[in-house]
């Protein structure tokens, strides 16, 4: 039955995908999307439309959505708690913070953020952000007192969070400009993403989130508690330590790469548990197949709700998130 429902969730992932090619200021049919993507495979001609433009947008929303699914996914067995998501210790706020940091280094930014922030983005953004996002959730271990001490990280990562928003207001203020590309990096935009950016993600996801593949014993057995964990033998510092350590690496080098996408990792876990059970050995990779979906979907919403405008994806997640977010914790209440 498991097996079947992820076989379902690729389906529908891949139905999602051609039909988000099809989607854009020119429409596209089925049938030329489908010719197009047999050309390209086969090595013949190519359509630049379908290749060059809408492919790398669609494949970067899938490889994001992913990353925040297995994240959340991990955080949620990890802290015990269906509330938890990857931004929880403040992966989010650092990216931000060092997102900024990189725009106030590269001086003042020029007029032509009033017309498009991706043509003059600074190259060390990324990085930068990568950088903040992994040093917050270092620092909010530090402070907690190492991996074991759980509701310790989630009080360290609050106030890390909540420090480095402080600091990124205040870096923003300095340059009028800066407020608009922050914002707009704070939003998540996948519009501008490309082939290379692809690769740069894969790379890192592969790193960070095949490991945590292979966690989901593990974290079956935390959810019997510490104690029960340890007596089956195994180290759980050193386990925690590589689980908090690959989520936030994925979770970073997604939210270098397309900015801040809130709630993904929150309700895709949630709802892949309703489909697959507790057992974390499906549930991972149902969570990485789901969050790939809810990112596609979003950011065809994102395009097609107010044509030929367009939303931030991280806009149309947050829609969805903040009343399932509510749901939740009214559950958790009851």
């Amino acid at each position: 039955m498991r097996a079947l429902a992820g076989l379902a969730l690729l389906f529908f992932l891949v139905a999602a995908m051609v039909l988000a090619v099809m989607a854009g200021a020119v429409p596209l049919d089925a049938g030329r999307v489908l010719g197009a993507l047999w050309d390209g495979f086969a090595g013949r001609a190519y359509d630049p439309i379908v290749w060059q433009i809408r492919l790398p947008r669609v494949m970067m929303a899938a490889l994001v959505g992913a990353a925040l699914g297995v994240s959340g996914a991990v955080y949620q067995g990890l802290f015990r708690n269906p509330l938890a998501d990857p931004y929880l210790m403040g992966a989010a706020s650092g990216a931000a913070f060092g997102a900024t940091l990189a725009l106030s280094l590269s001086g003042s930014l020029s007029g032509a953020y009033a017309h498009s922030v991706a043509d003059h983005w600074p190259d060390t953004v990324p990085l930068f952000a990568f950088a903040g996002a992994v040093g917050a959730v270092a620092l909010a271990v530090v402070l907690a007192g190492g991996v074991s001490r759980r509701y310790n990280l989630i009080l360290a990562g609050v106030v890390v969070g909540s420090v480095l928003i402080g600091l990124t207001t205040y870096l923003m203020m300095l340059d009028a400009d800066r407020v608009r590309a922050v914002f707009s990096y704070t939003l998540g935009n996948l519009a501008f993403s490309g082939w290379a950016d692809v690769r740069r993600l894969s790379v890192y996801l592969l790193a960070s989130m095949m490991p945590l593949m292979f966690f989901g014993r593990a974290l079956n057995a935390l959810q019997l508690g510490d104690e029960v964990a340890r007596t089956l033998g195994l180290p759980i510092g050193w386990i925690k330590a590589l689980m908090i350590l690959g989520a936030t690496l994925a979770t970073a080098a997604a939210v270098a790469s397309v900015g801040i996408i809130g709630f993904v990792g929150l309700i895709v876990p949630h709802t892949m548990r309703r489909i697959m059970g507790e057992d974390y050995r499906w549930l991972i990779p149902a969570s990485a197949l789901g969050g790939a979906l809810l990112m596609v979907l979003a950011d065809l919403l994102a395009r097609v709700l107010v044509r030929p405008a367009e939303l931030p994806a991280g806009v149309v997640t947050t829609l969805l998130g903040g009343p399932f977010f509510l749901y939740l914790l009214r559950r958790q209440r009851a």
